[in-house]
Formats: C-alpha cells, structure tokens, sequence
C-alpha cells in the first residue's frame, strides 16, 4: 500500500513545537520583514502591539521547517517498517492564511496539520493532491496560525 493510500480524511499529525526567542525574531525581521515590532524590545513597545514579536511570515516559515522535519522521520520510520516511502511533489498553494493572534519572544508554538481531502489529479495521471488544515498554537491553547494546504503525493498507480 502506497503512502498516499494511507492517508485517510481527519487524520491529525503532530508537527512539533518551536519556542520563538527574540533574537531570532529580530535576526528574521532582519533579512524578511523590517517592521518596528519585530526589529526591537524597545521600537516593539510603542506600537500597537506593545512588545517584540514574530513576523506571521516567521511563524510560517517554522511551520513549513516543522512539516518537512516530521515528513522526513515518517517516511523514515514508513522504511523501517518496509512500507513505501512517498514522493511529493509541489505545492500548488494555500488558501485562506490568517495570523490570528502575535506571537511574542518567549512563547513556544505547537504546530498540526488535519488532512481535509484527497483526492486524484485529473491533469497529472499517478499523482493526487492532498489537502490539509494547518494550525498553530501558543502555550496557552490560543490559536496563533490557520492555513489550508495542498500538496501533490505521488499515488503509486
């Protein structure tokens, strides 16, 4: 049985957690979103958000280091246990991204993804797609992050 014939609707995988300190917020924002509040203790205090936090796109970026990570030690464990490994191909995109809360330096945010639907592309014969609802939270519970993804999964047919 191929990885993608494995895959079943509501199947929830735990992508981990990662704890956002302000110098690597402030070394993100550097290179990607120069923005006050993401640049310094002190400029982050006078704006609306009142303390130093994570650009969403940070927050998305750890999402996708998260994903690949736990991808890779699932189809590690997958080869162990003599199973297929999958193929994935490309994305062809997200929809509906929300940053629904900042996250701030010092907070630890646990990442998951529920696959929605599958199913068989019509313009790739041997491939499906396979969408999933991504989210994040922060150590209190309060959701941070929401997304749906699609991804091509080689199918095995």
């Amino acid at each position: 049985m191929s990885f993608y014939d494995d895959i079943r609707e509501g199947m929830v995988l735990d992508l981990g957690a990662h704890t956002f300190t302000a110098d690597e917020i402030i070394r993100f924002a550097e290179k990607f979103d120069p923005q006050p509040f993401h640049l310094s203790e002190e400029q982050a205090k006078t704006t609306l958000f009142g303390g130093l936090c994570a650009s969403g796109w940070h927050t998305a970026a750890v999402f996708m280091k998260r994903n690949v990570a736990t991808m890779a030690t699932l189809m590690r464990e997958r080869a162990s246990e003599g199973l297929d490994s999958a193929e994935f191909g490309p994305s062809p995109g997200i929809q509906n991204m929300r940053w629904l809360r900042p996250v701030f330096a010092g907070e630890t945010i646990q990442y998951r993804t529920t696959v929605v639907s599958k199913r068989h592309s019509q313009s790739r014969p041997g491939w499906g797609l396979i969408e999933s609802l991504v989210e994040a939270e922060n150590q209190a519970g309060q959701p941070v992050l929401s997304m749906t993804t699609t991804v091509f999964v080689r199918t095995g047919a």
